[in-house]
């Protein structure tokens, strides 16, 4: 006779399971809290690498699809993160794991090599009062970004641009003569990848 899911043998036979013993599960992790400490880093890791990668989107200017997008990698990568764990100890394992490693990750950003690495540098889209097509291009940035950016700024035409340059956090700088500013706004990437 099959039983519903979550009852044990003797539970369905009308036993009594003992509310210590449901206690302690509910509690303690059903796996190594090692492993689960292994399986939320190396998921960090690879989530972090990827995002470097394939670009990225300041958190304000998320579409409709960016949000569906995380939502959806969140809900799949929670099984390869808690495994067969459903505890509320094996829960706390991975908070401060998660916590830890991006604390150890900010901290090593202080570091120009670990930098590098997860941070895009800077991309001179503009020199001389002329568009780098090409680096736009790579840089997932269109010339009406870029020119709404001037405009912010007072800049009415790309002649009048010594320098515009696309900063690791999506701002755009724009150096003209008598002119150095930053854009408050930030572009959205289609695709950053150096």
């Amino acid at each position: 006779m099959d039983r519903p899911p979550g009852t044990s043998r003797a539970h369905s036979h009308g036993a009594k399971v003992r509310p210590e013993a449901v206690l302690l599960s509910t509690l303690l992790p059903s796996i190594p809290a090692w492993e689960l400490v292994v399986r939320a880093v190396v998921i960090y890791v690879a989530l972090l690498v990827a995002l470097r990668i394939f670009g990225k989107r300041e958190v304000g200017q998320f579409t409709l699809y960016d949000l569906v997008f995380i939502l959806l990698v969140a809900n799949a990568l929670q099984p390869a993160i808690t495994g067969p764990d459903t505890s509320l100890g094996g829960g706390i394992v991975l908070v401060l794991a998660l916590v830890l490693t991006n604390a150890s990750v900010g901290w090593l950003d202080r570091f120009p090599r670990f930098h590098r690495l997860v941070a895009a540098p800077p991309a001179v889209i503009i020199k001389d009062g002329e568009y780098l097509r090409d680096v736009m291009k790579k840089e997932g940035v269109d010339q009406e970004e870029v020119e709404t950016a001037m405009r912010e700024h007072g800049v009415a035409e790309v002649k009048e641009v010594a320098l515009g340059v696309l900063e690791p956090d999506g701002s755009i700088s724009i150096v003209a003569p008598g002119n150095a500013t930053r854009t408050r706004r930030k572009v959205r990437f289609s695709q950053r990848s150096r």
